[in-house]
């Protein structure tokens, strides 16, 4: 019986391990850079909440522990500095809110 072939390839002609990933393997690292953010953000912002608001601990006491999660995960996982531009950001509109809102609310 005849081999069937699919244009110019026939199945002898491919070998095992030599396809290029490096797209995939860019799409999973960004996959889990996106993850690692999303995680630590979120984290943050519970903790933030749940200090200012829950427990009534205070917005500055809520900051502080949202201070303290960046640095610690920005450590822990190494990352760059568009995390610790983010940060930086967030702690500085943060800290704004929490000098304005007490006036805005009386």
């Amino acid at each position: 019986m005849a081999q069937a072939s699919h244009g110019n390839h026939t199945h002898g002609d491919h070998t095992h391990g030599h396809m290029d990933i490096k797209d995939q393997r860019d799409t999973f690292s960004g996959f889990m850079a996106a993850t690692v953010w999303g995680c630590c953000l979120l984290a943050q912002g519970l903790a933030l909440a749940t200090l200012a608001f829950a427990i009534g601990a205070g917005w500055w006491a809520g900051l502080g522990v949202f201070i303290l999660i960046g640095i610690v995960a920005g450590m822990v996982f190494k990352l760059g500095g568009g995390w610790w531009a983010t940060q930086v950001a967030l702690i500085i509109v943060l800290g704004l809110g929490g000098l304005v809102a007490p006036l805005v609310a009386g």
